[in-house]
């Protein structure tokens, strides 16, 4: 096996507690840093966090990207095509943070 085909092998697995536990300290930072007028226990984790969901905008999103960024040490490129599915939810968002966080 070449190194090539070790890297295509590598799993990015998360456990499902990890998740719940990134997702529930997601949802306290980004209260916070939004002023968001819930509680981040009553946040459900599937809610889409644009529009209707939590009624996030595209700043509130920026936002969370440089808070991510700061508090988990991963950046978030603004062009990027798999923002609409990582900020789909508080869910998705912590799968995410979970797969590639530095901290």
């Amino acid at each position: 096996m070449n190194k090539a085909e070790k890297v295509e092998s590598i799993s990015f697995a998360t456990s499902p507690e990890e998740v719940v536990n990134v997702c529930r300290d997601l949802a306290a930072l980004i209260t916070k840093t939004l002023g968001l007028e819930v509680r981040p226990e009553d946040i459900d984790m599937d809610t889409p966090l644009y529009g209707e969901g939590l009624g996030l905008d595209s700043i509130d999103i920026l936002e969370i990207a440089l808070l991510i960024a700061k508090e988990y040490g991963i950046q978030v490129k603004a062009d990027s095509e798999q923002n609409k599915v990582i900020f789909s939810s508080m869910n998705a968002l912590a799968e995410y943070v979970v797969r590639q966080r530095t901290r």
